[in-house]
């Protein structure tokens, strides 16, 4: 348990970033899907 707190505590901002953005891009990626789901409505 000690090894992983000791790994977390050296890494801890690279994965807070990584977070961050894995956070961003799913919340595009939503929107992206909504649009391309209407797009057949929208062409007819």
């Amino acid at each position: 348990m000690t090894e992983w707190m000791a790994v977390i505590s050296e890494a801890g901002f690279p994965i807070a970033v990584s977070m961050y953005l894995l956070y961003r891009i799913e919340t595009r990626l939503d929107s992206m899907i909504q649009s391309i789901d209407s797009l057949p409505d929208r062409m007819k």
